[in-house]
């Protein structure tokens, strides 16, 4: 259903840092740049995206939004979520672990205060 998602940041260089962190955790390259300064994580099943807003404002986050990246299995959730508290992500929803539907899960919040997912089902 979806080609990419792209996601606002107002420090660019730091999401850059947190993200090359939390997705390498998952198994994925570092970002490519763009002319534009904009950084891109390409898979085979989508593309993730960094970027300063086009229109000059600062980069806010979604009120009820999250973001979920799939994990191999929870030891890589647990790994992604370390990552991202080494890199300058702040947990929320609680530690990583089983939640009642039967998948392992972590949260975090990014540099600029997007709340992601690591997801094993």
């Amino acid at each position: 259903m979806f080609s990419h998602i792209m996601m606002g940041a107002n420090d660019v260089e730091a999401s850059r840092t947190f993200y090359n962190a939390v997705l390498g955790a998952l198994g994925h390259p570092p970002a490519v740049q763009d002319p534009k300064g904009r950084y891109f994580y390409v898979t085979e099943s989508g593309i993730f995206a960094i970027t300063r807003p086009i229109d000059g404002q600062a980069a806010t986050h979604a009120n009820g939004g999250t973001i979920g990246f799939a994990a191999a299995n929870p030891e890589a959730v647990d790994a992604w979520h370390a990552a991202g508290l080494e890199n300058g992500g702040d947990a929320c929803e609680g530690p990583p672990g089983m939640r009642q539907n039967g998948m392992y899960v972590a949260y975090l919040r990014d540099p600029s205060g997007n709340k992601i997912c690591a997801l094993h089902r």
